[in-house]
């Protein structure tokens, strides 16, 4: 594939002309398409979907599935590329972009069967549906093994049971990969993953989650009260579902490292433009030494938090174990897009805490990053573990 290069901040980093098409690609979207509404959207907590249907067009939402089964079979790095640029606009639809293409579809078509993959996986690619990856719990958070959601084996089929909270695209996905207690004396060894439809009988939608942040994207709460789940519709061998939920939770970090790196990439845009327009003391705000070093602290965090996702990235892509870098990406690109966010707030001024400049929002939707897909503790438990390991 012929390359380009791409200056990054002063550094040379080699990107293909595939990498720098998706980029211009998923820029171009973000800013006519999912800038114009994102402020009313953030509003009402509207979800999404008529760009959620564009996305599929355009190929956001099967990114580095096979083509075999509808996917675009990009790279790990195309894939946070696009990220970052959804993300300095609107964290709502990029988080269901993520969800879609790291938890669930590379979660079916790493382990999936191939029925499973012609029935499902072509239906998220194409955008038809979104997908909803169920683990946590109200008592089974960062603490996964501990899952009170059980599936009882019946012979052919499982009868499922109990509740999954803070579920993105709870009530919009079709499609939903759902993790169970089958064997409780076996702990972590007796948890299965069992692919589940909407409108399956006693599968009901709960509340909606009031969220300070990431407000148009779509949580619930999942209830499940005797849900007949064919034996088919398992992935992997009988207790693979913990160590399922562990793989594919270590590739949806990369994903929300990049959709950090974008909110802060994106607050960081706006505020080094508003510093530039705004004047005080008879000159632009940025001739301030005060701001120029905010900026300047910013870049920098930025910098070395793209090139920390873009480690974890090429790791993936070249099959190496990423699973330290995916956590150290996602650790430092979440503090940094909470505090360059607040700094974009700082800069700003009055102006920051309104809506209309953007900047109060992004914020609201950094702290998110910090918390899903496993908090900042558990990105140090996993990386110190790594060190000795």
């Amino acid at each position: 594939m012929a390359t380009a290069m791409l200056e990054l901040q002063g550094l040379n980093f080699n990107l293909t002309e595939e990498h720098l098409a998706v980029q211009e690609a998923a820029r171009d979207f973000a800013q006519s398409e999912l800038l114009p509404g994102v402020i009313e959207r953030d509003n009402e907590q509207k979800f999404p979907i008529e760009l959620i249907r564009r996305m599929g067009e355009l190929g956001f939402l099967g990114m580095m599935a096979s083509p075999d089964y509808g996917g675009g079979g990009m790279d790990t790095v195309s894939y946070v590329i696009a990220m970052e640029e959804l993300s300095k606009v609107d964290a709502s639809a990029s988080v269901i972009v993520s969800v879609n293409n790291s938890l669930v579809c590379y979660g079916l078509e790493a382990y999936g069967t191939e029925e499973q993959k012609q029935k499902y996986l072509t239906r998220l690619t194409s955008g038809e549906t979104v997908g909803a990856f169920c683990l946590s719990e109200p008592e089974a958070g960062s603490d996964a093994t501990s899952q009170q959601t059980t599936a009882e084996d019946k012979g052919d089929y499982y009868l499922l049971n109990g509740t999954k909270n803070w579920i993105t695209n709870g009530n919009s996905s079709g499609i939903c990969l759902v993790i169970a207690q089958t064997d409780r004396e076996k702990k972590h060894k007796g948890i299965n993953c069992l692919i589940v439809e909407k409108g399956t009988p006693g599968f009901v939608v709960g509340k909606k989650e009031d969220k300070m942040g990431i407000r148009a994207s779509d949580t619930h709460s999942l209830l499940f009260t005797d849900v007949k789940v064919p034996k088919e519709d398992r992935i992997g061998e009988d207790g693979f579902g913990f160590k399922f939920a562990m793989s594919t939770l270590n590739g949806g970090r990369i994903g929300i490292a990049a959709q950090a790196l974008g909110i802060a990439a994106g607050a960081y845009e706006l505020a080094l433009k508003y510093s530039q327009e705004r004047r005080a003391f008879g000159k632009q705000i940025f001739d301030h030494q005060a701001i120029q070093f905010k900026l300047a602290e910013m870049a920098t965090k930025i910098e070395a938090a793209r090139l920390l996702v873009y480690k974890a990235a090429r790791l993936k892509d070249e099959r190496k174990d990423y699973v330290q870098a995916a956590a150290m990406a996602k650790l430092f690109a979440s503090d940094v897009a909470m505090w360059a966010t607040t700094e974009a707030v700082q800069i700003h001024g009055g102006y920051g805490y309104v809506k209309e400049f953007h900047v109060e929002r992004l914020m609201r939707d950094a702290k998110i990053t910090q918390i899903y897909e496993g908090t900042s503790e558990i990105q140090k438990l996993v990386i110190a573990r790594e060190l000795i390991r």
